[in-house]
């Protein structure tokens, strides 16, 4: 009996150890019809977050209250994320914001719509450089079915492609 016991309980230890271990984040790009915009919101585990700007930029980093190190880490962010049009051309994100929002820091990013795109090329390696285990979840609304795109292991760049020619909603 307290064998099974002691296996159940490591059972459970290894399962949170291994489940703490799990780094993801979770990006949605979204076609917005209503501003003609492409928007993007990268949510990463607030966990996560505070571990990386302490790895990246400095032992005492806070991203809960320090906005110095809230912007770098979302700079740190937007250089490791891109959309390309099929010549391969960056479509040039700009900022529009952060938060921390509960168990999640956020970074917001967006860029006018082309007149026409066929499909896009997306590379999102934030924090995979710190944590091989990394996997960085990317979904693509409002240009049909949503698309999903899963950044692990070497993946650099995925592509999806859309029904139709034109990305703009008239």
């Amino acid at each position: 009996m307290i064998q099974w016991s002691l296996a159940a309980l490591l059972l459970m230890v290894c399962q949170a150890v291994s489940a703490h271990q799990i780094k993801a984040a979770i990006t949605t790009v979204l076609f917005n019809p209503r501003t003609e915009n492409i928007e993007v919101m990268h949510r990463f585990n607030l966990h996560d977050a505070e571990h990386a700007v302490k790895a990246l930029f400095d032992k005492r980093a806070d991203i809960l209250d320090d906005k110095t190190t809230q912007q770098a880490f979302t700079d740190y962010v937007m250089a490791r994320f891109a959309l390309l049009n099929a010549d391969g051309e960056s479509l040039g994100l700009k900022t529009v914001g952060y938060e921390v929002d509960g168990k999640f820091f956020w970074v917001y990013q967006e860029t006018e719509q082309p007149p026409s795109l066929e499909g896009l090329s997306i590379r999102h390696d934030a924090l995979r450089d710190l944590w091989p285990a990394q996997i960085n979840t990317l979904n693509v609304e409002g240009q049909g079915d949503v698309k999903t795109l899963t950044f692990r292991d070497n993946v650099e760049l995925l592509s999806v492609e859309f029904a139709n020619s034109s990305a703009r909603h008239h």
